[in-house]
């Protein structure tokens, strides 16, 4: 009798433990089918071009450092390089800080001989020197490199050179000082 409950236990124990397994499987199969993982998740890039921008103006002593903001809404609106106009202010000005008095123009746009084209704050001439280039300079060109522009902007063979150093010299300022703008995916 001990050898018949030894057995029947034995084929029970078994029986369990294939119900168990097959239950398991099924349950991994229908899990499986319903939990399914996404793998990547995506945050939006962080846009600190204007955090950018003002710092480097303000490593210059930049009285357009507060306009920093206007550069990039401008910059966007007109699809330019957000770095040239205030590029073109370094060279043309030492990034507002020598003007024609009272012009707020710190581009050079119609300064010549006597002429003074002047703007009636900074944020007028911002937007005025990147609506200009685009109309005037660039066209449909979707790229805004200083290299199209310079034979007509300037008279000096090395303009488009010296703007581009600037435009260099903001983004090593961006590199050395700027937060990861890049996505994050898991």
């Amino acid at each position: 009798m001990k050898k018949f409950q030894a057995i029947v236990s034995f084929v029970l124990v078994i029986l369990m433990l294939s119900k168990v397994s097959g239950d398991s499987y099924a349950f991994e199969q229908a899990s499986g089918s319903s939990a399914t993982l996404n793998p990547t998740i995506t945050q939006k890039p962080v846009d600190n071009r204007t955090e950018i921008l003002e710092g480097f103006l303000e490593s210059y002593g930049s009285p357009l450092a507060p306009y920093a903001a206007d550069f990039v809404e401008s910059a966007d609106k007109y699809s330019l390089d957000w770095r040239l106009v205030a590029s073109i202010a370094g060279l043309e000005s030492t990034f507002g800080k020598n003007i024609p008095y009272n012009s707020y123009n710190g581009w050079g746009w119609g300064v010549y001989g006597n002429n003074v084209i002047r703007f009636a704050s900074w944020s007028e001439g911002i937007e005025t020197i990147s609506k200009g280039l685009r109309q005037n300079y660039l066209g449909e060109n979707p790229d805004s490199n200083p290299y199209l522009i310079g034979h007509r902007y300037a008279a000096s063979p090395t303009w488009a050179q010296r703007v581009t150093f600037f435009m260099n010299r903001i983004e090593a300022y961006r590199l050395r000082n700027g937060k990861s703008t890049l996505a994050l995916a898991l």
